[in-house]
């Protein structure tokens, strides 16, 4: 950032800095999720920054972030390493990605506008395409894109708040059995747009508990 004092410019301190590591940090957390890194797979500074083309420092503070975020352990004498999805983890995220999502497919489902069951549907629409083209990388991004979507119709930014470290890791979750849960997946988010769309929150709800528990299902299979 640039700021402008008695006529003169001022280059910010740390400003570059802070956007190298936040580029670090979304480009190790993508390649976890798609599988780049694979689960328990060894992660060390020096090998982090000459993928990156990067010195270690945004590379260590990425790492305390993706620890403390769960996509990385660190174990004595291996140092950080992917962490691997384990059944408990499993139901610990799906657990509360049940709560978090009831709730807000039955508060779109009353506030939902013509316009918000219009961006719904597109995404539809293209997850749908995404299916057909077996693009399964673009269909994992869409599943979170759409669930997130209904939590930002939903009106309620301690919903969006609470959840939104939480889509990174069902990202990670659904992009493992992307191929397989693309179908069923998009046939329960069509059930679930048309009671939002309908204005029915006691549908919305059922459809959205349903989706959840289906997702659960497969992850854990």
């Amino acid at each position: 950032m640039d700021q402008q004092y008695g006529g003169g410019q001022v280059r910010t301190i740390g400003a570059d800095h802070i956007a190298l590591r936040e580029q670090v940090l979304s480009e190790l957390r993508r390649r976890i999720v798609d599988g780049d890194y694979a689960q328990g797979e060894r992660l060390t500074e020096n090998r982090l920054a000459d993928d990156f083309g990067v010195s270690r420092n945004p590379v260590r503070e990425a790492l305390r972030v993706v620890e403390s975020e769960g996509f990385v352990e660190i174990l004595p004498r291996r140092g950080a390493v992917v962490a691997t999805l384990d059944e408990t983890a499993i139901r610990d995220l799906f657990a509360v990605r049940k709560q978090l999502e009831t709730l807000a497919a039955g508060l779109a489902a009353e506030r939902a506008t013509e316009e918000d069951v219009a961006r719904l549907r597109a995404l539809l629409a293209e997850a749908n395409a995404a299916t057909d083209a077996e693009d399964f990388a673009r269909v994992a991004e869409l599943n979170s894109e759409l669930h997130v979507a209904v939590i930002d119709i939903s009106g309620n930014r301690w919903l969006a708040s609470l959840s939104s470290a939480m889509y990174h890791h069902v990202h990670w979750v659904f992009r493992v059995g992307a191929a397989q849960r693309a179908p069923h997946s998009w046939e329960e988010h069509i059930r679930l747009v048309d009671a939002i769309a309908a204005g029915d929150a006691d549908a919305a709800v059922a459809a959205a508990s349903a989706h959840i528990d289906a997702a659960a299902a497969a992850a854990l299979s």
